[in-house]
């Protein structure tokens, strides 16, 4: 790989991954309009360990208070007789680690279709809208409770559809559940590492399997400039979005399903 390529996908991916917006679909975009060929499995795990350095960095004090207060609770009531805030996130997690295991991580790679992508992509950006203009917005996160983990989790498994954007589903249903914009972006974020963990590892497991050369210096520079543009978007979003909302994101979503659907019908 060029560095230029390794520096455009890992910027791409560190940015989109977060964002509502559709990881799936720049990636399918950028080879199209670079010529580049595919970037190969192992430059796929490098990214999202990148991704999962940069969560778990910004987040660092949320998952140590988690790792504290919740892990040594069993799955009851916590301090405040509230179930504990970490069986919040495993619970949200299930969904989408039951419906991998049924279809298997490497559904995206069955529905990679440009057009599967882009309608997906137009489609979920206007759920993503209907729900921040019916959303009740008042709710902060800590009232998450069991149900609306359960809601959260369950979207996050359509999220297996490429072009659904799983921070863009997950932040949709947190909207219709009544959270804030930031609230759900939030918790959105936290739900991203045990996923992260899951599809990143199913894809190591397949690296493992064909037994391909690494190349570290390129896996290691893809791995830092992702975390670097994760971690900036993961705070500049979380700063902004209560103040700009989701339209932006909504209209970005049309106009790039628009592009694909363009260059692939």
């Amino acid at each position: 790989m060029e560095w230029l390529q390794i520096l455009v996908l890992a910027s791409v991916q560190g940015l989109t991954e977060f964002l509502p917006i559709s990881s799936s679909a720049h990636l399918i975009l950028v080879p199209v309009l670079t010529g580049w060929p595919d970037q190969g499995l192992a430059f796929d795990v490098a990214v999202h360990v990148g991704s999962l350095a940069a969560v778990l960095i910004y987040f660092r004090d949320d998952f140590a208070a988690m790792l504290r207060e919740g892990l040594r609770l069993p799955p009851g009531a916590g301090p405040h007789g509230r179930v504990a805030f970490a069986w919040l996130v495993v619970v949200a997690s299930i969904p989408v680690g039951v419906a991998g295991l049924a279809v298997g991580f490497g559904l995206s790679e069955a529905l990679r279709d440009p057009i599967v992508i882009a309608a997906a992509t137009i489609g979920f950006g206007l759920l993503l809208l209907v729900a921040e203009r019916m959303g009740a917005k008042g709710r902060r996160i800590e009232s998450i409770g069991i149900r609306d983990a359960i809601v959260i989790g369950c979207a996050q498994a359509i999220a297996l559809i490429p072009g659904t954007s799983r921070s863009g589903i997950t932040m949709t249903a947190g909207l219709l559940v009544g959270l804030t914009p930031a609230a759900s972006a939030r918790f959105s974020f936290l739900l991203s590492v045990p996923v992260i963990l899951m599809a990143g590892g199913y894809e190591a497991q397949q690296l493992a399997a064909g037994a391909a050369d690494a190349q570290w210096s390129v896996l290691t520079a893809g791995a830092l400039v992702t975390a670097v543009c994760a971690y900036a978007c993961i705070h500049v979003f979380l700063r902004l979005i209560d103040r700009i909302g989701f339209a932006p994101f909504v209209a970005y979503r049309l106009v790039l399903g628009g592009v694909l659907l363009w260059l692939f019908i």
